[in-house]
């Protein structure tokens, strides 16, 4: 495999084309091409994630088109380092030994719009920010992903996980998923039925997590369609106002998202999150029937909502606040956010060991007041417990 290599004493990079203050740029302290694609050396990864904590990876490339990714893989097999795939890094927590392998950062953009059988589709490249394609959707007054505003990452991470917020899934849109196979580089194409989705799952992150990587996404958006005005929080908002545009329900959600400092802003230290850190648990009704009873004992009700087959989902940030954890509650570097119990915020300063150690004593909480376990939402990388397989894992 042919290379040229290089070593710079400070080689800044965070994102192409941004520029930002010296001393929140990771360093790269050498690089070789690949190809048409350069590889740099010992990349700080805490900058590329929203959540700010993390040590660097090994080696680090931008992936801009599906033959960087296929070059990527090469080198992998090649060389042997495992192989992390990073999008947004917006529901990520990094270890603070870093990544001992490659991370490979997808960049691959473009957004084609065109009608089909009566819909209008919207195929996005995985590396495309996902508000922007929100709201370019909501511009071309096509309905299906607005109650999906605000939500930091890639358009690649939102299949994996089954992205969700104030009413809608992307499973619900979501009609063609393209995506290479890691093992051998063959490109597949996925339709809706068989990426698996259920409940912020996929096959992507569950029977096949770490096989696949996600290069474009094609949704299915109903032009002049309404508003999904569903979730209690958009009800409360539109009181008195019976049919909001498009337009009028992507303010109201990014509103909502940054009174809940669910909205990444510059300079807001409660928006320094990877985002809802827990799962909202689905318990049998048994289960749901005993915590009831308990609580019923001292004066409160148990939020709940039905999961089917005789489960019910329960509201993880009302768990927390039960537990005694309230907004705003600080353990040294780390805290809860002042406007969302279930984000973990970094106060400035904050080690992957400072998150990892509230994460634990929330779940600790919870666990002995309610018997019940909350599992985290980040993908962890480098750090217990691991969410990906020892050669590949992906982040949206």
């Amino acid at each position: 495999m042919l290379r040229s290599c290089c070593v710079w004493p400070e080689l800044a990079l965070l994102r192409p084309g941004k520029e930002v203050a010296a001393a929140s740029r990771p360093f790269a302290l050498a690089s070789f091409t690949l190809g048409l694609m350069e590889i740099q050396e010992q990349v700080a990864l805490g900058p590329l994630t929203t959540l700010g904590v993390g040590g660097p990876a090994r080696y680090f490339a931008a992936a801009r088109t599906e033959s960087d990714i296929h070059s990527a893989l090469e080198f992998a097999r090649e060389e042997g380092p495992p192989l992390f795939v990073l999008g947004g890094g917006s529901n990520l927590v990094v270890g603070d030994e870093g990544w001992p392998g490659l991370v490979l950062k997808i960049e691959i953009a473009g957004i084609n719009v065109r009608t089909e059988d009566g819909r209008t589709l919207f195929e996005a490249g995985a590396g495309e920010d996902w508000d922007t394609l929100v709201a370019l959707a909501v511009a071309e007054n096509c309905a299906g992903i607005e109650c999906l505003s605000g939500i930091p990452g890639t358009v690649g991470g939102t299949p994996v996980q089954n992205v969700g917020a104030y009413g809608q899934d992307v499973s619900e849109t979501i009609i063609r998923v393209r995506a290479i196979e890691a093992r051998d580089g063959s490109v597949h194409e996925f339709t809706n039925s068989e990426c698996g989705f259920a409940y912020r799952t996929s096959r992507f992150n569950t029977v096949d997590r770490g096989r696949f990587i996600i290069t474009r996404v094609t949704f299915s958006l109903a032009e002049n369609g309404r508003p999904k005005v569903e979730y209690a929080d958009l009800k409360k908002h539109f009181a008195g106002q019976e049919r909001p545009t498009l337009a009028e329900t992507r303010e109201a959600v990014r509103a909502i998202r940054y009174q809940k400092a669910m909205l990444v802003v510059e300079g807001d230290d409660d928006a320094r999150s990877a985002g809802s850190f827990f799962k909202n648990p689905v318990i049998d009704v048994s289960h749901y029937e005993r915590i009831a009873a308990e609580a019923k004992r001292r004066g409160l009700t148990v939020p709940k909502y039905s999961a089917g087959d005789m489960h019910v989902k329960v509201p993880a940030a009302w768990l927390v606040e039960q537990s005694g954890i309230q907004k705003g509650f600080t353990l040294g570097r780390v805290g809860i956010s002042r406007r969302h119990t279930l984000a973990i915020v970094n106060r400035g300063g904050a080690n992957a060991a400072d998150v990892l150690a509230l994460k634990e004593l929330v779940q600790q909480r919870v666990r002995e007041k309610f018997g019940i376990e909350l599992q985290p939402e980040p993908v962890f990388v480098g750090v217990q417990p691991e969410r990906q397989p020892l050669t590949l894992a992906t982040s949206d």
